[in-house]
């Protein structure tokens, strides 16, 4: 995904299967019941890596202190966060160790699981990718970008459509579809509200490659047939040409 424009996002390591997550989680048993195919450690273990993930690479931390999440207005708590980050980024941390030091509860409940993508059996370096919709806490925001990314932006779905057909910007199939998912909707409410009632179905594209094009296509298109559960995208079928794909309408 060099040069792509993607989600927050990265590796469930060991370490973020916590072992006592009780006192430290808000809505754990609801988030485990959202993953019944995996087991209790591995559930929390995809929680909490999207917490740290989305903290590490854009600043932003779902985690409350006492009722309410962690606020960036005070400068001095802001510069401890902001070294957590870094610590987190050089693995010189643990989430755990960050939110029982600071007295915090990682915020389960201010993140819903809706989407559920595998990469091609024809590639050699593969994902099996969890995406989560949360909304931005209060009084933070977007952080300057370091470690593993090069630039951090926000971009509105309808936004980040036009600028990847204008060649602005590259986005992978599963980005791509996604962003046209939430592109309808006129706020986080009613994402929310979509998300919490979709049933979460794995989606693993296909892909064909010859000599001259590689074509992916996803459920619903003429080469494969629709998946139950999975809502037929505007664009079913992507073509790899110069280093980007490409939707075919």
């Amino acid at each position: 995904m060099e040069g792509a424009h993607v989600f927050p996002g990265g590796r469930v390591d060991e370490i973020d299967c916590l072992s006592a997550p009780d006192p430290i989680c808000d809505g754990l048993e609801t988030a485990i019941h959202q993953m019944p195919m995996l087991s209790r450690a591995q559930a929390i273990g995809h929680y909490v890596a999207a917490i740290r993930e989305l903290f590490e690479e854009a600043g932003i931390f779902l985690a409350r202190r006492g009722s309410q999440f962690v606020s960036f207005g005070d400068p001095i708590a802001t510069a401890r966060l902001a070294e957590y980050r870094n610590q987190l980024v050089k693995r010189t941390t643990t989430m755990e160790e960050i939110v029982r030091r600071e007295h915090l509860r990682l915020a389960f409940d201010g993140m819903v699981w809706f989407s559920h993508w595998l990469t091609p059996e024809i590639e050699i370096k593969r994902y099996d990718t969890r995406f989560f919709i949360a909304s931005l806490p209060p009084t933070q925001g977007l952080a300057k970008s370091h470690g593993e990314i090069t630039e951090a932006i926000w971009l509105d779905p309808a936004s980040a459509i036009t600028r990847c057909r204008r060649e602005e910007i590259a986005l992978p199939p599963p980005t791509w579809t996604t962003l046209r998912m939430l592109e309808s909707f006129s706020s986080i409410e009613n994402v929310y509200r979509w998300a919490v009632g979709r049933r979460v179905v794995l989606v693993q594209p296909k892909f064909k490659k010859d000599v001259d094009t590689a074509v992916l296509t996803l459920p619903g298109d003429e080469s494969y047939p629709p998946i139950q559960g999975f809502e037929t995208p505007k664009e079913t079928k992507f073509v790899l040409a110069a280093g980007r794909w490409r939707p075919i309408s």
